[in-house]
């Protein structure tokens, strides 16, 4: 090897962030739409997203990036590489926020992103492939469904006149939201292939801390499937109706929630089994409950067993219709297959935490990513770091600084082992 090309694999194994710069954006972000309670309130393609945007835009812009909007309304800021012919290794997230969201979840990501280009610009490190950081169009989905709106449309999961279309409770669509805001892009005839896709972000659940490490190398995403439920009794007097004469819902729907549980218990480690909402009806103190709505979300992160707890689950309510005398009616409403990450890029991953001297321990997402989507179209991995007691999509979301200064440290290194360094 000639001293000089040496000399560059010096550099870049040396290579470290901004810790400190990194912490400064998120905290300046976080005060865009920033709520008493220390969270974020920023909803997508609000007046408030529209001017965290233009802040991202400013910085990207300075960072010597070009910033590119498609027709969904996502922002892809490029730094161009010696071959900038070659498929971008893109990575990024989101930056909208849940109603009662935090200064992390999303943000991070994208910031964390921002800051890999920051520091490669401090050691005039020139990468072979472009780098791109992608802002993803409402990830959280608080204002307008479906969720992961921009990367779905980026795939091709669904179409663009679909998600434009689509309108929140006052009756705004997206494509209207997107042309208040400024963001309203154009349409290229197909999307740009993606090298590779990189996503940092905070656990969103407490194993990390539990386990007392600074890395997740994530495997993959569950798999979900989300359903409609409506158990459908008798309404009745609370005084002159018999125990044993009633078809109580409610009493039918709490006996589901147990099974909903148990459901995901017997596919441990990874099953998960919610019930997060219920509607009774007529919600009176003295009427025996005649109809209950209520959701489950169902998950797990091989394919079969999913569908062997959807299986259960409707084997459960047919059972229970039958003994309580009422109806159940099961409408699965989403289906996400569980999603692999690329293996090389998380072993990527994995070394790169090893080179660091980071704890690190192989972990899954049981949270929906934009990641999941782009997995679709190009190798992809993701790198978590712990954050606050597990707890996110909550104000009082937290993460220490060194441990996002570390994931990003891995980040970095992830994406110059995909990218190349010029020679």
């Amino acid at each position: 090897m000639n001293t000089s090309l040496e000399s560059r694999h010096e550099t870049t194994r040396a290579l470290r962030v901004n810790g400190g710069r990194l912490w400064d954006s998120l905290m300046e972000l976080a005060r865009i739409g920033a709520t008493p309670k220390g969270g974020v309130c920023r909803l997508a393609l609000t007046e408030l997203d529209g001017q965290a945007r233009d802040r991202f835009v400013s910085w990207a812009e300075a960072a010597g990036c070009t910033v590119r909007i498609d027709a969904i309304g996502n922002l892809f800021a490029r730094r161009a590489g010696r071959n900038d012919a070659l498929p971008a290794i893109v990575t990024g997230s989101h930056i909208d926020t849940q109603p009662t969201g935090g200064k992390f979840d999303g943000n991070y990501g994208v910031l964390a992103g921002l800051e890999v280009l920051r520091s490669l610009n401090d050691a005039g490190v020139e990468t072979e492939a472009p780098l791109e950081v992608a802002v993803w169009t409402n990830e959280e989905g608080s204002r307008f469904v479906p969720v992961m709106m921009g990367s779905g449309v980026f795939v091709g999961a669904f179409t663009l006149e679909h998600a434009l279309a689509q309108r929140d409770a006052q009756g705004v669509s997206v494509g209207e939201a997107l042309t208040r805001i400024g963001y309203a892009g154009s349409a290229p005839d197909a999307a740009p292939p993606v090298g590779a896709y990189f996503e940092a972000h905070i656990e969103q659940g407490p194993v990390l801390e539990a386990n007392d490490c600074v890395i997740g190398v994530v495997q993959g995403a569950l798999g979900q499937r989300w359903y409609d439920v409506v158990v459908q009794g008798m309404e009745a007097h609370a005084g002159p109706t018999p125990m044993a004469l009633r078809r109580d819902a409610l009493l039918a729907a709490s006996a589901l929630v147990e099974a909903v549980n148990r459901i995901a218990l017997e596919r441990a480690p990874h099953g998960r089994g919610t019930v997060g909402s219920l509607e009774v009806h007529p919600n009176s103190r003295n009427v025996i409950p005649g109809r209950v709505r209520m959701t489950v979300d169902l998950r797990a992160a091989d394919d079969d067993v999913l569908a062997s707890m959807d299986a259960a689950l409707r084997s459960f309510c047919a059972q229970l219709a039958q003994e309580r005398q009422l109806t159940v009616q099961v409408d699965q409403v989403v289906y996400f297959p569980p999603q692999p990450f690329t293996p090389a890029l998380v072993e990527g991953v994995r070394e790169g935490a090893a080179a660091l001297g980071l704890t690190a321990m192989d972990v899954v997402s049981g949270a929906g990513h934009d990641a999941v989507y782009l997995a679709r179209v190009a190798p992809t991995a993701m790198v978590f770091v712990p954050c606050a007691g597990g707890i996110s999509h909550n104000e009082i979301e937290d993460a220490r600084p060194e441990h996002l200064e570390a994931g990003c440290n891995v980040l970095l290194h992830a994406m110059l082992r995909s990218a190349g360094v010029a020679s």
